[in-house]
């Protein structure tokens, strides 16, 4: 029997990945390297150091609730071979554009987050690896010039690659000085309770409290990516998933990001909390500070593996971000505008580039008047901007939740696709939790 069921395991996950499996992995790496940028590296660090173990239920919660509405997008793409940006469309094209003023809201605030947050990784990649002190502002300018020729030149089959191995990197590293900072101890106790609500609602905490959870995994609204780069792999191998391979692909990226930030949140806690220091307000000094912990843990030899690998993943996640917001942006004006008629490659590769080039623009125009001008750098600043970026994204949370739940009912998908009754539930509650703290913090 045990030999019987070792075969089963190997024929399941080992076998049948290089038959198909592996033609669908893709989109669920792409989506974990977008979870781990701004809310693993900067989020989940501050909630260790800040608040010790405290805020790792909110985590957990959030991951949880979340989970099924992303989980749609992708079973969405499967199910009809179009993104779920199409299906928004199918519901009523009023949905359709409450769907793109919800993109044009949020994305250059988030876009230029990733941003500034990747520049101050690159300051310190160069500076570690060149001994070269550049300003966030020039490594800025130099990211953005990369990600549009990277995104221009190889679009979804350069960043698929690219994502596989910059995601292992990190992960490994990030596993170890996991593993290591827990041999060491660390000066965070146990909280004395695992669900303490008078400090998750005390005035004090609950603004960063939405802004953790607004981008845990990642923002809501950018599950639209998942059915997007979904339907990018099926056109780039040619082959159409199963449902379970598809899901599969999910999942695996779902889970790595969310025992990560788990990782992250017992770095920050274990390294810094009680210590007396305080995350640095700059983004350069903040991707120094979050490489000295690693190299406390694990040894200063490390910081040559844990530099390039951070400033590594956070391009990833630029590349990510740059390139889901054209994408989506580019299908909503052609479901808007142009539906029914003839677009020709070159057609849709000029409005790629349009749209890579206006988001690039005022994504660094919001950067150096929030961050990096120091005349107008005191209404945000880095901290500020992230902020910003992920309690907007929190806000508008239940409306994608409620529509992504629409579109995976037996009308719109066949009956074949519905999700278990268990995740259908689970739906219920989570609409309810995302809508209820939303409430909450607006009239609060």
């Amino acid at each position: 029997m045990t030999f019987i069921s070792f075969s089963y395991i190997c024929h399941k996950f080992i076998i049948m990945p290089q038959k198909s499996l592996l033609k669908a992995l893709g989109p669920g790496i792409l989506f974990a390297s977008t979870c781990i940028g701004v809310s693993h590296l900067v989020q989940s660090t501050r909630a260790g150091a800040s608040y010790g173990f405290e805020l790792v239920v909110v985590i957990l919660l959030a991951n949880l609730f979340k989970y099924p509405f992303f989980e749609y997008a992708s079973r969405y793409a499967n199910a009809t071979g179009t993104s779920i940006i199409d299906g928004y469309k199918r519901l009523d094209k009023k949905v359709l554009w409450l769907y793109a003023g919800i993109t044009l809201l949020t994305m250059f605030f988030v876009s230029s987050a990733v941003v500034v947050v990747t520049s101050g990784f690159m300051s310190n990649f160069i500076a570690i690896i060149f001994g070269i002190q550049i300003s966030g502002l020039t490594s800025s300018v130099i990211l953005l010039i990369i990600c549009f020729a990277v995104l221009v030149g190889g679009k979804y089959k350069l960043l698929d690659s690219l994502i596989k191995v910059i995601g292992a990197v990190l992960l490994i590293s990030t596993l170890l000085a996991f593993f290591l900072s827990l041999s060491n101890g660390g000066t965070a106790p146990k909280p004395e309770s695992w669900l303490n609500l008078d400090l998750i609602f005390h005035k004090d905490n609950i603004g960063f409290v939405i802004a953790l959870m607004g981008w845990m995994p990642t923002a809501l609204d950018l599950s639209s990516w998942n059915s997007l780069w979904t339907v990018a792999r099926i056109k780039q191998t040619g082959y159409r998933p199963k449902l379970k391979e598809t899901l599969f692909d999910f999942n695996f990226g779902y889970i790595i990001s969310a025992l990560l930030a788990l990782c992250f949140v017992t770095l920050g806690a274990n390294l810094m909390y009680g210590t007396g220091e305080s995350l640095p307000a700059g983004s350069g000094a903040f991707a120094a500070k979050v490489v000295e912990m690693y190299t406390s843990a694990i040894g200063d030899w490390s910081k040559w593996v844990i530099g390039p690998a951070a400033f590594c993943i956070m391009f990833g996640t630029a590349i990510a971000v740059m390139d889901g917001y054209a994408r989506s942006s580019e299908r909503i004006i052609e479901l808007l505008y142009l539906e029914g008629k003839n677009i020709d490659v070159e057609s849709r590769k000029k409005e790629y580039i349009l749209s890579i080039s206006i988001l690039s623009i005022i994504t660094f125009l919001i950067g150096y008047f929030l961050v990096f001008n120091p005349d107008t750098a005191n209404l945000a600043g880095f901290k500020g901007l992230v902020d910003i970026a992920t309690t907007t994204s929190f806000i508008v949370a239940p409306i994608v939740a409620i529509v992504n739940f629409a579109l995976v009912q037996k009308k719109y998908v066949g009956k074949e696709f519905v999700p278990h009754k268990w995740k259908q539930y689970l739906s219920y509650v989570g609409i309810v939790f995302l809508t209820g703290f939303s409430i909450f913090y607006l009239v609060y």
